[in-house]
């Protein structure tokens, strides 16, 4: 799987999606070589920006204590790749939709891709380029999650369970994801 099937996904049905599910990746080795890498990059940069961009880039950013805060990013990130596994399990198994445990945390470890890599605009020190890079990975998460159920499920175009079910785990993604920023501008 190349760059530019890995950038369809977010926008195709089963073609991209079928490809990577017959990858065959264990849940083990999509923690340690896709979530574990890419859980790195938000916390780093988090911490690169705090440090060096520190109130220039946001009136009180500078005085947080960078080290604690992506410590605890990081381990968040981590233990959300094994709760949304399950969780998106759960979730297609209430909506009666077929989908594999191994299915769901490939999906859990695609999905994401955009919000981790949404951090590299963390290197320009303008809050604008940060929020506008967030927005469009949200999108892009939310896309990809509601076709990797359409791809995993089977399922047609503009399938309302899909649409619920996709509904259901990205608010619960959301929500996670907004105890993660919380808890970063709390400390």
């Amino acid at each position: 799987m190349n760059i530019t099937q890995l950038a369809r996904l977010p926008f195709s049905g089963n073609g991209a999606w079928s490809e990577l599910r017959r990858l065959d990746l264990s849940i083990p080795f999509l923690a340690w070589v896709v979530v574990v890498p890419m859980s790195f990059l938000p916390p780093v940069l988090l911490y690169f920006a705090g440090t060096q961009y520190g109130d220039a880039f946001m009136q009180g950013f500078g005085d947080k204590e960078w080290r604690f805060i992506t410590t605890i990013l990081f381990l968040a990130e981590l233990l959300t790749f094994f709760v949304m596994g399950w969780l998106i399990h759960a979730v297609m198994d209430s909506h009666q939709l077929e989908i594999s445990f191994q299915d769901a945390y490939l999906l859990a470890a695609i999905a994401p891709l955009p919000l981790w890599l949404s951090s590299l605009a963390l290197l320009v020190p303008a809050l604008a380029v940060s929020v506008v890079a967030v927005f469009a990975a949200l999108f892009l998460s939310c896309a990809l999650v509601y076709q990797g159920v359409r791809s995993f499920c089977e399922r047609s175009d503009n399938d309302v369970v899909v649409m619920s079910a996709t509904y259901t785990v990205m608010s619960a993604s959301l929500l996670a994801w907004g105890v993660l920023m919380a808890m970063v501008w709390a400390f």
